[in-house]
């Protein structure tokens, strides 16, 4: 006893610890008011006026920290100054205010304090360790900690649990509004249009469609001087913090432009939920599978057409490099494939006389392999692909005429779906596989088969039926689409239109309106069409419309 009066001192130089979390936000007005830093700051105060023992060294703060964990950043400067030998006493409000980790906060209090001759002081709960006896210190701040934590633990699974509905509601949670959207002002959980972030958006977009790489958006970017995201955000007010790491000045990378042409959010979409926390102990956050991610569909205003997103996520791909002396992807590149090896054809340049040719190889053979050359100049493909597109813009023109006619000679689709040939074939093939499912049961009987046998046939019948049935109702359901709502509702005919007034194709059209070019060494060229199974059933509209157009006209008369 003796020695422990020798250990302590006659004036302690004491650090007021305060803390107050989000968490603490959501207890209710009054329990939220008692914890706030204010109340915290003026009962510390009050506390220590009143002990002649005692004097304030310095107060140290964490506003907006989790007591989950102590990794914070004036609790490690408090402890700093422990370990200095400047503070002696340690004092806070409660024991949840220290900490909400009961096994953390027991070996700070019962081990680490006590090691450095370090008092600690909870007004609250009345408890000083220079004065507390043994059942104070082994029982009654053990369960206290131990009832924060599980405090700790409960309110997690509630704000988790609140979080997931409001995903699921398609409410934005995010703490920022992702770039070229700001939070509503009425409401937090909705986002709107920032015009000015939202053109840059457009600009991203339009360049990568024009065939330019990510590193060379970024670079456009950058020399023009627009603020990255971040840099943005800062200078809007907004305590940014992507999680990232970057410089004291961050520009725009390929990385930031990747991950604008990839996002959702862009064409109205609402995808949250990519991450979650390891535990509500520790903070850091682990990926979760696409699989899990909550995406609700429109809930905000789209910034990028679905029709230009979806070609972007085409073009990324193959994202054709730029070539050593553009900062742009080739022409066809990501467009042009070996018709026989089935991989992207290379573009290459020759110069002769002082002109230059530039023509596509198949790159297997241009690296010593099986293939052959397959070789097409570029002035020939552009107006051969053309040709095909305005053949196809035409034919959407006609569509829209034809099916004006339908409307008034009262033609339904039902009727379309009857003549459609494909369907047809589909269907009968169907019944052909239905059928030899059905007369296994007598092949049994009859000793045919054996019972193993049936069972492997039955199942592979049933599964060729189900997969015929999925395809005659796709065949059917777009028919009636094509009725109900026209292509325009899903084709952006304006971009294909323009096929009809220019001379010469741009990268812009050829990325709106082709999927893929595959050249044959035979010379013969595969042009497959965007929405080609819309393109089919065009074509099956327009044969029946020309062959009953006559009779249905008759029957209207």
């Amino acid at each position: 006893m003796e020695q422990m009066q020798m250990n302590m001192p006659d004036i302690y130089d004491a650090a007021l610890y305060l803390r107050l979390s989000k968490d603490d936000m959501e207890e209710g007005d009054v329990k939220s008011e008692s914890n706030s830093i204010a109340n915290q700051r003026e009962l510390l105060r009050s506390f220590v006026k009143s002990q002649p023992d005692i004097q304030i060294f310095d107060i140290y703060v964490d506003d907006g920290y989790s007591g989950g964990n102590f990794d914070r950043p004036e609790f490690k400067r408090m402890t700093t100054d422990i370990e200095a030998g400047k503070v002696n006493c340690v004092i806070v409000k409660d024991l949840s205010r220290f900490g909400r980790e009961y096994i953390e906060a027991g070996r700070w209090i019962e081990k680490t304090y006590p090691a450095l001759n370090v008092r600690f002081i909870s007004v609250t709960d009345q408890f000083d360790s220079k004065t507390a006896d043994f059942s104070e210190k082994s029982f009654v701040v053990p369960i206290k900690n131990f009832v924060n934590e599980s405090y700790c633990r409960d309110i997690s699974g509630k704000v988790r649990s609140h979080q997931k509905i409001k995903r699921e509601k398609g409410e934005f949670i995010g703490a920022f509004a992702p770039y070229g959207y700001c939070k509503d002002p009425e409401n937090k959980n909705c986002l709107v249009i920032d015009s000015y972030a939202a053109d840059i958006v457009r600009k991203i977009f339009s360049w990568k469609i024009d065939g330019f790489s990510l590193g060379a958006i970024a670079e456009k970017l950058n020399v023009r001087y627009v603020q990255s995201p971040k840099e943005y955000k800062k200078a809007n007010g907004e305590n940014y913090n992507s999680g990232f790491h970057s410089s004291d000045t961050p520009k725009w990378s390929a990385v930031q432009i990747k991950r604008i042409l990839t996002n959702e959010v862009y064409i109205g979409n609402m995808v949250q939920g990519k991450q979650e926390r390891i535990s509500y102990k520790v903070k850091q956050r682990l990926d979760k599978p696409e699989s899990e991610w909550v995406k609700v569909e429109n809930t905000h205003p789209a910034i990028i057409r679905q029709n230009d997103f979806d070609v972007v996520q085409k073009l990324l791909q193959y994202d054709g490099r730029a070539s050593k002396t553009s900062d742009s992807a080739n022409f066809f590149g990501g467009f042009v494939f070996c018709g026989d090896c089935k991989t992207p054809m290379i573009r290459r340049v020759n110069q002769y006389k002082g002109k230059k040719k530039a023509f596509y190889i198949c790159q297997i053979k241009n690296k010593g392999g099986d293939c052959t050359r397959h070789s097409i100049p570029e002035e020939v493909l552009k107006r051969i692909v053309l040709k095909e597109i305005q053949a196809y813009t035409a034919l959407f023109i006609d569509y829209q005429m034809i099916m004006e006619e339908l409307c008034e000679m009262q033609v339904s689709y039902d009727q379309v779906i009857g003549y459609d040939t494909q369907i047809s074939k589909l269907q009968e093939e169907y019944n052909r596989y239905y059928s030899l499912k059905a007369s296994l049961g007598d092949d049994l009987k009859e000793g045919l088969i054996s019972k193993a046998e049936f069972d492997d046939f039955r199942e592979s019948y049933g599964r060729k039926c189900e997969e015929l049935e999925q395809m005659i109702e796709n065949q059917k359901k777009l028919i009636k689409q094509m009725f109900e709502g026209g292509v325009s509702a899903t084709v952006q005919l304006e971009d294909w239109k323009k096929s009809l007034e220019i001379k010469e194709l741009d990268r812009t059209l050829l990325a709106l309106t082709v999927d893929k070019i595959y050249i044959y060494e035979n010379k013969q060229i595969k042009i497959h069409i965007r929405y080609q199974d819309m393109i089919e059933k065009m074509k099956v509209i327009r044969r029946f419309y020309a062959e009953h157009r006559t009779e249905c006209r008759k029957e209207v008369g």
